[in-house]
């Protein structure tokens, strides 16, 4: 699977779903993505993960980085990882809890939780 990161707007919210391996050759397409986004006034991203099946170190610097620049702006971010990535460790969810990371971000199961503020994120 090639790396792909799509966008679309869902409300208040505008979502990057990315997919492929989040790595070193493609993790600086993700943060010029995410600096277009703020950059266009979008300062409500949900990031979703769903589909990444790898992530390295420096995909988990793009999405520490993305975190303060949306925190810069006083925005929100939130990740979506599969439904089971909170129990079965989906690989983003492992590397992330690996790191000791995990906590920094708010994640959801799904599009529709990660854009309401009705959902509760799930537990670090």
């Amino acid at each position: 699977m090639a790396f792909k990161v799509t966008g679309v707007e869902q409300g208040e919210w505008a979502v990057l779903g990315v997919s492929g391996e989040l790595d070193l050759v493609t993790s600086p397409v993700l943060r010029q993505r995410v600096h277009d986004v703020v950059a266009e006034g979008h300062h409500c991203l949900v990031l979703d993960l769903s589909d990444v099946f790898f992530c390295d170190s420096s995909g988990v610097g793009v999405l520490i980085a993305a975190r303060r620049l949306i925190r810069s702006c006083r925005g929100r971010l939130r990740l979506i990882l599969p439904a089971q990535g909170a129990s079965d460790g989906s690989h983003v969810n492992r590397v992330l809890g690996a790191l000791g990371v995990r906590r920094l971000f708010e994640v959801y199961a799904d599009l529709d939780s990660a854009t309401t503020d009705e959902a509760d994120p799930l537990s670090a």
